[in-house]
């Protein structure tokens, strides 16, 4: 059976989890002089969140549990929405490299081709 020092480790640990994220985000501030957020800032806070969720359902801490588990959805959904950006920006560069490739590719396209240049 576990200790409850296990459990107050485990809490502990979660908590330094979920804390570190705001010295990840202070870094990344600063490296780009403007307020940003990085992904890992959301996947520190979805770690540690689970982590302090999971301490306080073992614990029966009923106010830590109601505040854990609302902000695992909000860390969820930050993910969610990081992602279909990724997948957007991913799409956006497909399609302008596919239309550079065709404007390479084409002889009546390329700019220069010998035919195309203007003087000759």
């Amino acid at each position: 059976m576990t200790s409850s020092n296990d459990w107050e480790m485990i809490g502990f640990a979660g908590q330094f989890i979920f804390t570190s994220r705001f010295a990840v985000q202070w870094a990344a501030s600063e490296r780009q002089k403007s307020s940003v957020i990085p992904v890992a800032f959301w996947w520190l806070s979805l770690a540690g969140g689970v982590t302090l969720f999971t301490y306080a359902v073992l614990r029966n801490d009923r106010p830590i549990i109601v505040g854990q588990g609302m902000g695992l959805f909000v860390y969820v959904r930050n993910l969610m929405l990081v992602r279909k950006s990724e997948r957007r920006a991913a799409k956006g560069r497909k399609v302008a490299d596919d239309a550079q490739e065709a404007v390479t590719s084409s002889p009546h396209l390329r700019a220069d081709a010998r035919h195309d240049a203007p003087g000759r």
